[in-house]
């Protein structure tokens, strides 16, 4: 097993679990899941999925060296270039995703099969939708309810209701939740008229209640319920699945503007200035060279230069901490067909962090992997300013997420975004000045550009990454 390295979140499932060796990825097919794996594949199921988009592909591939007694197969499936977890979606990237997770029961249905977990964690966001890559989760229909109903609901139907109906920043709890929002904390926090519509009542308020009172009615509870299940059949149960995903399309979030969600339509930029910095950042990007493999676009807002860059990217992870400004731009780029953009909800001051057993099983945004490029355009001035993070201390965060180059803009006291930051609160930021800046950058970033941006007094900075800190 020399340089096999089993991946941390791979340990619930008995049948198969992810390794990487030597940068690639691979799935072991354990033995116990020989009989299930072969109907699958045999079935043609899996070719359907994959025709479909619907589940990334996979090939089988010996590895002579890895021996293991519970080893029946080992594939490696395609490569996805950045993982995202539910907390960072959006409300129609979560939506999508649900949706895709019915439509491959429906059609699991179809061949005689069943989706055995629905967690919201199997799906992952590749080439502009969402897929899943739990080759693995499948198993032969037997008469009887659909087995991962209720974690359907506590991973996607009980987020995306309280998002619609009471907040959308309670989509977050499912950080806290790593199995699911319990369906009775949801049953709570929904308003009184969701008890109203019958799908919420019969999927998350009756739903909870069940539970709770099966849950508590012990062996006897657990019988009952048992003999209920039994008399759905498999029409009931693609009855039932159609109809939860009529309910899941039919769901529209409608949010109040946010501060940054029509961003560019109230910024300081004249058309002049904008014009300008998108040349500038346009010929950074050109002087890099090489078509870039991974750019992160940090405070991207409505993602409007990270189509820019994915002019010179082969993908673009547009991360922004307002969840309607990702929105925007999650819906645009659906519409358009991009395939290289995928817009994420990040808020840098408080960023997804390492949660689950030993506090590994899902890694955090920083943990998460390194970007060949980070473009940082009118951000650093809202976490120095407005959530009092050092110069020094945002440069050695951006360092530690780049291998390459970052293209950063440096916004001075002088610009009116800045004075109205400053206008409700002291000015406690004696080393917030160009010269601060560029003093931060030592033993981080060498300056390969520095530009001023056209009729405005901010300046733009394409810098190179050191290799170590001094």
């Amino acid at each position: 097993m020399h340089g096999i390295e089993v991946h941390r979140a791979s340990f619930r499932d008995n049948s198969g679990f992810i390794f990487s060796k030597q940068g690639s990825l691979y799935r072991q097919v354990n033995s116990s899941y020989k009989k299930e794996f072969d109907a699958y594949i045999d079935s043609g199921l899996h070719q359907a999925l994959v025709d479909k988009g619907y589940i990334v592909d996979h090939e089988e591939v010996s590895l002579d060296e890895y021996y293991r007694e519970n080893v029946y197969k080992v594939i490696k499936p395609v490569f996805i270039p950045y993982l995202t977890y539910p907390y960072e979606w959006s409300f129609s990237q979560l939506q999508d995703a649900a949706k895709l997770t019915l439509d491959i029961q429906l059609l699991a249905l179809d061949f005689g099969f069943t989706l055995k977990d629905a967690s919201a964690f199997n799906i992952q966001f590749y080439q502009g939708r969402p897929v899943l890559i739990d080759t693995l989760s499948f198993t032969q229909y037997r008469q009887g309810p659909w087995v991962a109903y209720r974690q359907f609901c506590q991973h996607f139907l009980a987020p995306l209701l309280l998002k619609k109906y009471c907040d959308h920043r309670l989509g977050r709890m499912a950080e806290l939740y790593i199995d699911g929002i319990p369906l009775d904390l949801a049953s709570r926090l929904l308003p009184l008229r969701t008890w109203f519509s019958f799908n919420a009542l019969s999927h998350i308020h009756l739903h909870a209640k069940m539970q709770s009172h099966y849950g508590a009615s012990g062996v006897g509870g657990s019988q009952r319920m048992e003999q209920m299940s039994s008399k759905m059949d498999i029409s009931k149960l693609g009855a039932l699945i159609s109809n939860l995903k009529s309910y899941v399309e039919g769901l529209l979030w409608s949010s109040a503007n946010t501060e940054w969600g029509n961003y560019y339509a109230s910024t300081n930029y004249s058309q002049a200035s904008m014009q300008g910095k998108q040349d500038l950042i346009e010929g950074y990007l050109k002087q890099i060279g090489t078509p870039i493999s991974l750019l992160a676009d940090l405070g991207a807002n409505n993602g409007h230069f990270s189509r820019l860059a994915s002019q010179y990217s082969q993908r673009v992870v547009s991360f922004d901490f307002d969840e309607l400004a990702v929105e925007q731009n999650y819906l645009q780029a659906r519409a358009e067909g991009d395939t290289k953009i995928l817009p994420l909800v990040l808020d840098l001051i408080n960023p997804s962090p390492s949660i689950g057993w030993g506090n590994e099983e899902r890694n955090s945004f920083v943990s998460r992997g390194k970007f060949d490029v980070i473009i940082a355009l009118a951000l650093i001035h809202h976490l120095a300013i407005s959530n009092n993070v050092p110069l020094n201390k945002i440069i050695r965060l951006l360092h530690k997420l780049v291998t390459d180059c970052l293209i950063i803009e440096f916004i001075p006291k002088s610009d009116s975004q800045v004075e109205h930051l400053l206008s409700t609160r002291e000015d406690i930021f004696p080393d917030y000045h160009e010269q601060g800046f560029e003093l931060a950058l030592q033993g981080c970033f060498t300056i390969a550009s520095k530009d001023q941006v056209p009729h405005s007094n901010r300046t733009l900075y394409c810098l190179k990454r050191e290799s170590r800190l001094s």
